[in-house]
């Protein structure tokens, strides 16, 4: 594993495939690749189910955000989200 490289949640969708799946999805912090993660809706319930502000992530595990546009709102998102959350605060 390379080293991890931390994100941010910037957005929280409901998945167009499957019913009561939320999509997380994690940026850095210049907004330019994403890391997406899918927990059923059931899951965010019961100790240890807290979403966090923030992960480290294998870099391999990275999409790329193609969209100009998108990059600018995730990293005003991460911008956001680091000023009012430490890392490892439930959001």
């Amino acid at each position: 594993m390379s080293d991890p490289v931390r994100v941010w949640l910037v957005e929280r969708t409901y998945s167009d495939d499957e019913q009561n799946v939320i999509v997380l999805t994690y940026a850095t912090p210049d907004g330019r690749r994403d890391f997406r993660k899918e927990r059923a809706l059931p899951s965010f319930s019961g100790p240890g189910r807290e979403t966090r502000a923030s992960l480290e992530v294998d870099p391999g595990n990275l999409g790329y955000v193609d969209d100009p546009e998108t990059r600018e709102i995730y990293a005003s998102e991460v911008e956001r989200v680091r000023e009012r959350h430490d890392p490892d605060d439930p959001v």
